[in-house]
């Protein structure tokens, strides 16, 4: 989907990833694909919400991205209950897919807290986006991308009656 347009659900749930991670300097978390597959963007996103379940400077310092995804998911699977739908060699990959990693995130939005601030949706509306795509690209995208985007945004609507988007005052 690279070159097209975000939709707001997936906006709203990169704004709330990159204000969760901000405070992890190792994890810039810009798209849905590449920025997870070392697996620090999902402990970060873990620990910012439970730091009582890890120390995050163990599993930062772990050289193996399969060994931190392995590490993420078994965390959410116990803890959060999040059944674990990603396999760490699939996700440890140059460009994981999309649509796995929307799925997985959206499931970790379900079950911990979802205040998002405007600041942070006005950050990833000011992040560079990719604008060169082949009509190749562009074509195959644009068939898959209204089945993606309406299953997405039913399973990001069922849990985002309880988003809270922070105003300035």
């Amino acid at each position: 989907m690279a070159g097209l347009q975000q939709t707001n659900s997936e906006m709203i749930l990169l704004s709330w990833v990159r204000q969760s991670t901000r405070n992890y300097p190792q994890v810039n978390v810009t798209n849905f694909t590449t920025s997870w597959s070392d697996g620090l963007a999902f402990n970060a996103l873990l620990h910012s919400h439970r730091p009582d379940l890890f120390d995050w400077n163990a599993v930062a310092s772990q050289p193996s991205p399969v060994q931190r995804l392995d590490h993420a998911f078994n965390i959410a699977r116990q803890h959060l209950g999040i059944e674990k739908l990603l396999d760490p060699e699939d996700v440890a990959t140059a460009c994981p897919d999309k649509k796995s990693i929307l799925m997985y995130v959206t499931s970790l939005f379900q079950v911990l807290p979802q205040q998002v601030t405007m600041e942070a949706i006005r950050e990833v509306e000011m992040l560079p986006r990719h604008s060169r795509v082949t009509r190749e690209e562009h074509t195959e995208v644009h068939e898959q991308h209204f089945s993606q985007e309406v299953s997405f945004a039913f399973l990001l609507s069922s849990c985002c009656s309880k988003v809270v988007v922070s105003l300035p005052t």
